[in-house]
């Protein structure tokens, strides 16, 4: 069974450090063809939409599209700060393999 993939309170927390919900903008994490492993990753602030898959915590929001949401099944959006920055990042059991980038995949 697919469950939709969980948020952890660490990017709960950044999203309510740079205000995204008191401007009414959730995050969002789309998956689409491209980068150089197949499928890419596209996270962005934005609008919630009708088809969202909406999560909620500590105040903040998290959207995925309809079509989006089977490639991140069971998935774990993070917020991660390292020296090479401070970021969003996903790890998606579904990816078989992934480039050093981290924002692009293959099935």
């Amino acid at each position: 069974m697919n469950l939709p993939p969980k948020v952890t309170d660490r990017a709960f927390a950044r999203l309510n450090e740079i205000g995204a919900g008191a401007q009414g903008k959730a995050l969002r994490v789309a998956v689409e063809g491209g980068g150089c492993s197949g499928f890419q990753y596209e996270i962005k602030l934005d609008e919630p939409a009708e088809d969202d898959l909406v999560l909620e915590g500590a105040g903040e929001r998290v959207v995925v599209d309809s079509i989006s949401l089977p490639f991140l099944a069971n998935a774990t959006i993070d917020f991660s700060e390292e020296l090479i920055g401070a970021r969003f990042t996903i790890e998606n059991p579904n990816a078989t393999s992934s480039c050093g980038c981290g924002t692009s995949f293959s099935m």
